[in-house]
């Protein structure tokens, strides 16, 4: 009976090896079609308008008599709007995941979470609609523009997205710290905040960092909100001025765009393709690191 139980056990083990196996396989295969997709639809674009002149053009007139196709705007603006995200968000997100998973009452923790589970359900549509209706009005007043509509407001809007990615992830990275490490710590001496401060944060430095890049990608990757407050206009980025972001380019022109511009539109997919890309790569270059240092 057990010989038939263990039997039965190494079958189960084996199927389920099999169906993880190919479920990874599947997975891999999509991106890497996604990649070669990108590549092939991408790179004519570029190389009819000249690496330079697209990286480096400050001038987007893709339905123009002489159509110019510069995406320098889009490139910092993106830039501009994440960085801005994650300065506003990171801090607001890492605080409350650490209030929530080791100062917070069991009480206060079970009426919070599902709020932010929440937040993280809500479609960003609805981010854009409310950002549009209360938050670019709220900036045109308090700052006395003639529109609100621009980066500020992106920012804000990207900031309140991220906050559910960085808090959960943060949240589930500081409660898999041991919690021999804070015993040993009071046990020094130190009292509960810098433990947690010095101690428990620096141990799940890892899934911290791997909520930050979460939150980079949410925010660089997202085009309807940010297109319902942002302006959607192909300026140079500045705070209070109409900008769009690579990905409200590619969103905006699309559904009319043919021959060139078209192609161009798939290069801007490819650009910020590769930016995503760089940005796990430098994870995982940072994790291995740390990695090392915990040996």
């Amino acid at each position: 009976m057990n010989l038939l139980d263990k039997n039965n056990k190494d079958t189960v083990e084996s199927i389920a090896g099999t169906i993880f196996l190919v479920l990874g396989i599947v997975n891999i295969a999509f991106v890497l079609l996604i990649c070669i997709y990108l590549i092939i639809a991408g790179l004519p674009a570029i190389g009819k308008i000249g690496i330079i002149d697209f990286l480096f053009g400050t001038k987007w007139a893709s339905t123009a008599a002489e159509p110019k196709f510069g995406i320098l705007p889009f490139i910092l603006t993106s830039i501009y709007g994440t960085a801005g995200a994650i300065v506003i968000g990171l801090p607001l997100g890492f605080f409350s995941a650490l209030y929530l998973a080791k100062i917070a009452s069991h009480k206060v923790r079970i009426t919070v979470e599902p709020l932010i589970d929440l937040l993280a359900g809500i479609p960003s549509v609805v981010y854009g609609f409310i950002g549009m209706l209360v938050l670019v009005p709220a900036i045109r007043s308090i700052f006395d523009l003639p529109d609100g509509a621009s980066l500020f407001a992106a920012i804000i809007v990207l900031a309140v997205m991220i906050l559910p990615s960085i808090i959960k992830v943060s949240i589930t990275a500081l409660e898999a710290v041991p919690e021999e490490y804070e015993l040993g710590s009071l046990a020094l001496g130190a009292n509960e905040i810098e433990t947690y401060c010095r101690v428990v944060v620096p141990a799940a430095k890892s899934g911290i960092a791997a909520a930050v890049v979460l939150g980079v990608g949410r925010a660089i990757g997202e085009a309807m909100a940010v297109m319902m407050v942002a302006g959607n206009a192909a300026n140079m980025p500045s705070l209070f001025e109409s900008v769009r972001f690579l990905t409200t380019a590619v969103a905006s022109e699309m559904s009319y765009s043919s021959g060139l511009q078209r192609e161009a539109l798939f290069s801007i997919a490819l650009v910020l393709f590769v930016f995503i890309m760089l940005i796990n790569a430098v994870l995982n270059v940072l994790l291995k690191r740390g990695g090392v240092k915990r040996k």
